[in-house]
């Protein structure tokens, strides 16, 4: 059994994780806050984006000499895992990883060939782990991403498939739930998905209410500088949603690892003090055998 000195030790040591815990609890949900104010800025923008990419897209009247809408034989396919930077945030990079290898088994199955391109140490590391060959990796900013983070990711994910050495863009990353439910999700931005552009009924009775635009360029010109702009939005959609969601992940895991420690402490201060009682009895039991043997 433990003494009275090592519980001592063992409380004084939990407490001071707890202090760290709860700290980085605190500092996970002030990050948070900011992370969800991004994405509801972003958000707008973003769909005002979509809505211009699809009404010029409609105004062309052929989209055939736009590289990134053009669809091959998939026989190449990168993924793009979005993970954090660092741990401790539970579940947050693993559920992205085993949903990127899923993705990978099945298009294997397929007959496709899988490239790895990965944001975040956490992706990189286990990749480079588990000896996969990763194309690039980018790192150092899944707290607080830029928009340059994915014109960078974007533009590489651009030239491989212009260049046709892909023939499918698939990122994978957390999508923000709330501070407890974060789900891991697939998106295709490469090839641009078709649904997007496909022209409808009910948009041609809009189109005729609002009346025709002229456009200057021509629309073909302009939707081939929309486009590279939209895989751009999406990816940087993607990244801010993965930060908010790494930070409530992160928030949980520290509020319960807090929980945890106070319970620890609780069964370990009962424990000290049974010691402690013990001790006690065990005194006052050799001081009447010491008093009896001498009055004895």
């Amino acid at each position: 059994m433990a003494t009275v000195q090592d519980l001592k030790r063992r409380i004084r040591s939990i407490r001071n994780t707890r202090k760290i815990t709860k700290a980085m609890e605190l500092v996970a949900s002030a990050r948070l806050r900011r992370a969800q104010a991004r994405i509801e800025a972003m958000r707008p923008y973003a769909d005002r984006m979509t809505e211009l990419m699809i009404g010029t897209a409609r105004a062309s009247t052929s989209l055939q000499g736009l590289t990134l809408l053009q669809r091959r034989e998939v026989k190449h396919v990168a993924i793009v895992p979005i993970t954090g930077d660092r741990g401790l945030a539970g579940a947050f990079n693993a559920q992205v990883l085993r949903h990127a290898f899923a993705l990978e088994r099945q298009l294997s199955g397929e007959g496709a060939e899988v490239r790895w391109l990965v944001a975040g140490k956490k992706g990189r590391s286990t990749l480079t782990f588990r000896r996969y060959e990763v194309d690039t990796a980018w790192i150092g900013f899944s707290d607080r991403p830029a928009y340059t983070d994915a014109q960078a990711i974007a533009r590489r994910a651009a030239e491989l498939y212009e260049s046709g050495e892909v023939d499918r863009v698939v990122i994978v990353y957390n999508q923000f739930v709330s501070a407890l439910v974060q789900q891991a999700v697939e998106r295709d931005v490469l090839p641009i998905p078709e649904q997007l552009l496909e022209r409808d009924e009910s948009d041609a009775e809009e189109a005729a209410l609002l009346g025709d635009f002229i456009y200057e360029p021509e629309p073909e010109q302009i939707l081939e500088r929309l486009l590279p702009v939209y895989v751009e939005t999406e990816l940087y959609r993607a990244l801010l949603e993965s930060a908010a969601s790494e930070q409530g992940a992160r928030m949980t895991a520290m509020r319960n690892a807090s929980g945890n420690a106070a319970d620890l402490i609780s069964s370990l201060t009962l424990d000290m003090n049974r010691a402690r009682q013990a001790e006690i009895t065990q005194e006052i039991l050799e001081v009447v055998a010491g008093a009896d043997a001498l009055t004895g």
